[in-house]
């Protein structure tokens, strides 16, 4: 077992900035469209942590973690999943992150890249952990930095310079502790 983790795009902070859509975080997790480098290499018991994207005057943090349970296709995906096909919500923003339409071709609202590579491996999670509530995120944000220096060992003043700007691989001992780690924050409250 490994576990991979990355930062999503400046921005991307699902209580200060923009929606995140890639992960799904609501229920059942899931990484669809976003990083095929980590989709393709992951398999079911690895480990996935997103951090949030950079916003102004707030600490970036671990927003998720989540074992992979399965992978599957995009089209396979779009017959299960059918609230997180591609949609525009009210405020114009995009939710989402299959990327196929009904026929598996590339769906409208996809502007990305490398639409083939993009619709293998859908994953799929399980056990997650998630900072949802106002008082979690806030516990998450004052806690994340620490925790990761601390699993991997590395000073840094942000968490791109502790886990890179592709983001990291972890060894089974250290997905494992920055899941307990996570835990206790989720606990606290």
């Amino acid at each position: 077992m490994i576990g991979k983790i990355f930062i999503t795009r400046t921005g991307y902070d699902p209580q200060l900035g923009k929606h995140v859509k890639d992960p799904y975080l609501d229920g059942k997790p899931s990484l669809g469209a976003c990083r095929p480098d980590i989709r393709r290499v992951v398999v079911p018991g690895d480990q996935i942590f997103v951090i949030s994207g950079k916003v102004r005057d707030a600490n970036q943090f671990i927003m998720c973690a989540f074992e992979v349970d399965a992978k599957m296709d995009a089209q396979r995906a779009y017959k299960l999943f059918p609230e997180r096909r591609l949609h525009v919500l009210e405020d114009g923003q995009l939710d989402g992150n299959i990327i196929v339409d009904s026929k598996g071709r590339k769906h409208p609202l996809d502007t990305h890249d490398a639409f083939d590579r993009r619709i293998e491996n859908y994953v799929i999670g399980r056990h997650a952990i998630s900072f949802v509530s106002p008082e979690e995120i806030a516990r998450a944000r004052a806690e994340t930095l620490d925790m990761l220096r601390d699993v991997f060992q590395r000073r840094g003043s942000s968490p791109i310079e502790v886990v890179g700007r592709w983001g990291s691989t972890l060894t089974e001992d250290q997905a494992l502790l920055l899941r307990e780690r996570l835990k206790k924050v989720k606990e606290k409250g």
